[in-house]
């Protein structure tokens, strides 16, 4: 997008801003911020303080607006937790505004992995090692959270949450019949195989708790001046269900030799970080949760990931996507099922 003002009225923008107590004057030194997802994010400065909009993407999906309002939810819910998260100034729900949800957040002071380490970071393994356990320590501090308590009753559907995830993803993955020149699920190795343990194999009960729901390297910030964690970003997919799932994430994306299933999520250097082992001892020692089955849920995270990505596979297949973003995830799809294979193994 070449001119933000496209998806963004300024003057709109000011005058809600005026209207909700939040000073006046015009939108300067705008800037749009690169991320992970199509949604916008644009930085400003306005009447001395700096803000970070968020609003879906110029052709709002069909949830793109319940997604938002569920993100503000979100972020609003976590405001006095230890859970490291962009903090949430106001949110727009109502979509009169700028013809979209959207919402106002403070600008988080860090740097995204994925792009880069800084030389801080980049010097020494054991600032890298720190970094993997501090990843945990994250998605261990949003799991601890009594979602009630904060306001989140009715957030997400708990009930049967576990056992409803295999049907869903794989009635996801027959709507990509839907886009011409789709190989179809032959395509992936091993998928049907990977659904039927996962039914077999799955845990009888689990402790409710909030979800991130697409935990990895690419959405989280680092400080600049140490290891720590200085956000958890990209809240699209959170809910309430099996926290679980989040450590089940991170080892399914997370890096061997330095690569991940996922090629865009992989870190360098990478000497110094955590095994996938390291990662699981240092979680159990965090949580009250039983440890004992996170096979299953890394190869349910392999699945649903592995069924999202294929998405845009299926979309460039049909001409709607680019055919090298198409090509880079149906590999990632395939790296994926090729992990919860071996896990199964």
């Amino acid at each position: 997008m070449e001119d933000w003002r496209a998806a963004i009225d300024p003057k709109r923008l000011s005058g809600w801003m005026e209207s909700q107590g939040l000073g006046s004057g015009e939108i300067e030194n705008a800037v749009l911020l690169g991320g992970g997802t199509q949604n916008i994010l644009l930085k400003f400065d306005r009447n001395g303080r700096t803000f970070v909009l968020r609003r879906p993407p110029p052709h709002p999906r069909k949830n793109s607006n319940d997604t938002m309002r569920r993100e503000m939810r979100m972020l609003e819910a976590l405001s006095d937790t230890t859970v490291p998260h962009p903090r949430l100034i106001l949110g727009c729900p109502e979509e009169d505004v700028l013809g979209v949800a959207f919402y106002l957040m403070e600008p988080v002071e860090g740097f995204a992995p994925i792009t880069g380490l800084p030389a801080l970071h980049a010097g020494s393994p054991d600032i890298r090692r720190r970094m993997g356990l501090a990843l945990v320590e994250g998605v261990t501090a949003l799991g601890a959270v009594d979602y009630r308590a904060v306001g989140l009753e009715g957030f997400g559907n708990p009930d049967n949450y576990l056992c409803r995830q295999v049907s869903r993803w794989k009635a996801q993955m027959e709507s990509y019949h839907d886009f011409p020149g789709w190989p179809g699920p032959q395509s992936i190795p091993g998928v049907e195989k990977v659904a039927s343990w996962l039914d077999r194999h799955r845990p009888d009960t689990f402790d409710p708790g909030i979800i991130h729901g697409d935990y990895h390297f690419g959405n989280v910030m680092y400080r600049h001046d140490g290891a720590e964690l200085a956000a958890i970003v990209d809240w699209e997919l959170t809910t309430i269900g099996d926290p679980l799932l989040d450590l089940g994430w991170l080892l399914a994306t997370w890096p061997v030799d330095g690569v991940s299933t996922v090629e865009p999520l992989t870190v360098s250097p990478w000497d110094g970080f955590p095994t996938s082992g390291e990662l699981i001892e240092h979680y159990r020692a965090r949580t009250t949760r039983n440890v004992d089955a996170i096979d299953w849920y890394a190869v349910l995270a392999c699945y649903k990931l592995g069924i999202i990505l294929e998405g845009t596979h299926a979309r460039a297949c049909a001409g709607k996507a680019t055919k090298a973003s198409g090509d880079l995830l149906h590999a990632s799809t395939i790296n994926l099922f090729e992990r919860a294979l071996n896990w199964i193994r």
